[in-house]
């Protein structure tokens, strides 16, 4: 099978696209036929040798969406069954779904109902899971005043339109460090581009519900700006800090306010068919960003890499 394949940390051109023996059915795991899957910053992180426990050579990728090729579970995963596969240690512990296909554990992939194309699919699982989970912890309801902190990323971007599907006229403003991304970020829907820097806010602005994407890097300036009894949901890290270090939340919390947090390892087969229920519902525009093939992945890398990155990044096996 075709695969990109990296054999050790460095750019995107450590990323080859390569030929290597197709995975061997064992018990426990089945054989997934990959159609798309998302481009992710953590592998990215991988990439560049800042995830240590991952061992190379390696097929990246944690996502994917795709058919079961060959069953160990013919119950639940017959052959021909739409999948998703999120998370565990699929693209780091074993290997992942830059590939055209993937030997996973069968509890790692989830059956699903739905006829959306393959390349529209591929932009959900990773990123809208954990938007829409994010979305449920912070308990939006009509009238508030939302933030999104790291507004230009894939989740930032999936937040934004599940909440402005069933909340047209909510007022949702999104950060970023750059000020050339104002205007894409107005066209993809958000009333407001607070504009960062050295991790604080240029407003004075405050709100109710906060999705903290950037994570501890920012997240005492994100408190600062809740009004009394918000919530914060801390679910990415895009700053590069892991722990909040000293906090103490009795003085740092906003007053009588909360935080919670989401992420995509939290995964839940039956959650994972109400966000999909949740989008046809509300018609939302799940469509990716932009759109690369397998072969085309390290050039999907270093587009993420680059200033010029906005929202989600997918990869199919070819474009119709």
């Amino acid at each position: 099978m075709k695969a990109v394949v990296i054999y050790e940390p460095g750019g995107p051109d450590k990323l080859i696209y390569t030929e290597v023996p197709d995975p061997d059915v064992k018990p426990g795991w089945s054989l997934v036929r990959i159609m798309g899957r998302g481009i992710n910053h953590s592998e990215i992180f991988t990439r560049n040798g800042l995830s240590p426990t991952v061992k190379f050579p390696r097929i990246l990728g944690i996502e994917c969406v795709g058919i079961i090729e060959k069953s160990t579970d013919e119950d639940r995963l017959p052959a021909g069954q739409r999948v998703i596969s999120i998370m565990g240690e699929m693209g780091r512990d074993f290997d992942g779904s830059y590939a055209e296909y993937a030997l996973l554990p069968n509890d790692q992939i989830y059956p699903v109902d739905t006829d959306l194309p393959w390349e529209i699919l591929a932009a959900i699982p990773e990123t809208y899971y954990t938007a829409y989970g994010s979305y449920k912890n912070l308990r939006i309801t009509e009238g508030d005043r939302v933030l999104v902190r790291g507004g230009t990323s894939g989740v930032g971007i999936a937040f934004l339109r599940l909440v402005k599907a069933k909340f047209p006229d909510m007022h949702v403003a999104g950060s970023s460090r750059s000020a050339q991304k104002t205007e894409a970020m107005l066209t993809a829907g958000y009333d407001e581009v607070i504009l960062e820097a050295e991790g604080k806010l240029e407003t004075e602005d405050r709100f109710d519900k906060a999705l903290e994407l950037i994570g501890p890097a920012t997240l005492r300036d994100t408190f600062a700006r809740m009004n009394e009894t918000g919530i914060v949901c801390s679910t990415g890290q895009l700053g590069g800090e892991w722990c909040l270090n000293d906090f103490d939340p009795i003085f740092e919390l906003p007053a009588n306010g909360y935080l919670t947090s989401f992420y995509s390892g939290n995964v839940d087969e039956g959650r994972l068919q109400e966000m999909l229920d949740y989008i046809k519902e509300n018609d939302v525009d799940v469509r990716p960003e932009r759109v690369f093939t397998l072969d085309q992945i390290p050039e999907a890398h270093a587009y993420l890499d680059s200033s010029r990155s906005f929202g989600k990044v997918v990869a199919v096996d070819t474009i119709r």
